[in-house]
């Protein structure tokens, strides 16, 4: 449990608030994110001399490579960055995601008509080709009232990345919002992506980190009124020498709201790192919300680390209920000896046991096809621990 002082007003209808030792106040002014020194709670994880040049906010004409489908019911727009801030997008938090708004150039945003039901996923796929520019970039998905849509934005290549996505969430809509960072091993990437819940709006996240030398995402969200719902769920595959992070914060800043948060990782190798903070905040005028969140991490060699952060701040004791757990271990030997008892191969039992622990995760997806890359990418990762490929192992 974190003790707190004070938060930053994200809804006007606050009238009073306190202040998040872990989230600093939310701005579009560069001059409200200096560049930090590493003894900031937010940033004490990071491995600051390894971002490459990412907090100088040096310009850059640099651009990832861009392909998109477009469903029935979507449209494309490039706006102005003052033009992207007025459609009221929720503000960036840090450095990185202040950079991506104020360096981009302008925004590009995806908007999905009220009452659309997509047939198809939407599926925004970024590369980078190289490591020799800082690359910026704005996105901003609007979904309409009482529309319902899967939207899937991945990222691939080498790059050195910081970015802005902005989901702003209609009445009623119904969106499953799936992140894959399948970086090359070199990229690095910085992101803030940033979700506004409209009243009885239900929104599920799925978010996967498997690639790059260094990941760190931060997910924040907030609701536009009472009802909304929000699942999010997410995994990491960390190998040596990698740090992947995730930090999330959901806001109840609105009554009778619901949220969900389980992320699930693995690490293997020396030096592999990974940090997980989740922190939910329940306001004053969030009476009968309820919440739980909880982080898994599965440790399957020697020389790794795995930093977990659960917390809660409470305003109001009108809640019906609220909860995290975090749990950190190795492989479960009872596991491992049940399936070698029946005749399976200790390299295969650890495959399935590592399955098993993400299985649940993958399947929420709801993409058959991203579904089995993720698994695809898994089994990939599983060829350095156990030392054989997959087809052997079979």
């Amino acid at each position: 449990m974190t003790v707190t002082t004070a938060v930053p007003n994200l809804a006007e209808a606050v009238e009073t608030s306190v202040a998040s030792n872990l989230h600093p106040v939310a701005s579009f002014d560069l001059a409200d994110h200096p560049v930090p020194n590493g003894r900031e709670e937010v940033w004490r994880f990071t491995p600051l001399r390894r971002l490459r040049g990412l907090m100088d906010g040096a310009p850059s004409d640099a651009r990832l490579g861009w392909h998109a489908n477009l469903p029935a019911g979507v449209t494309r727009t490039e706006v102005s960055t003052a033009d992207a801030i007025a459609l009221g997008l929720p503000a960036p938090v840090d450095r990185p995601s202040a950079l991506a708004v104020a360096e981009s150039g302008g925004a590009v945003v995806y908007e999905i008509a009220p009452g659309s039901q997509l047939a198809e996923p939407m599926v925004v796929e970024l590369s980078g080709n190289g490591l020799e520019q800082t690359v910026y970039g704005h996105l901003v998905f609007k979904i309409g009232a009482h529309a319902g849509a899967t939207i899937v934005l991945r990222h691939t290549g080498s790059a050195r990345f910081n970015s802005s996505v902005s989901v702003l969430v209609g009445e009623g809509a119904h969106l499953n919002f799936v992140g894959l960072q399948d970086w090359a091993d070199d990229a690095v990437h910085l992101g803030h992506v940033g979700i506004r819940i409209g009243r009885d709006a239900r929104v599920r996240t799925v978010t996967a980190s498997l690639g790059g030398d260094l990941v760190r995402l931060v997910e924040t969200s907030e609701y536009d009124g009472p009802g909304g719902v929000l699942e999010q769920f997410g995994l990491y595959f960390v190998n040596a020498g990698q740090h992947i992070e995730h930090r999330l914060f959901i806001d109840h800043n609105q009554p009778h709201t619901r949220s969900r948060v389980d992320y699930r990782g693995a690490l293997q190798g020396e030096g592999a790192h990974s940090v997980w903070v989740g922190d939910v905040l329940i306001r004053k005028v969030a009476e009968g919300i309820n919440t739980y969140e909880t982080n898994k991490n599965l440790v399957l060699t020697d020389g790794c680390r795995a930093d977990s952060v659960p917390n809660l701040e409470i305003e109001t004791g009108e809640i019906e209920g609220a909860g995290h757990s975090s749990t950190t271990g190795r492989f479960d030997d009872e596991q491992l000896f049940y399936l070698r008892s029946r005749g399976i191969p200790e390299d295969e039992a650890r495959r399935l046991v590592v399955h098993g622990f993400f299985a649940d995760i993958i399947r929420r997806i709801g993409v058959p096809d991203v579904e089995s890359r993720l698994l695809a990418a898994v089994d990939k990762e599983l060829e350095i621990l156990v030392g054989i490929p997959l087809e052997v192992a079979k």
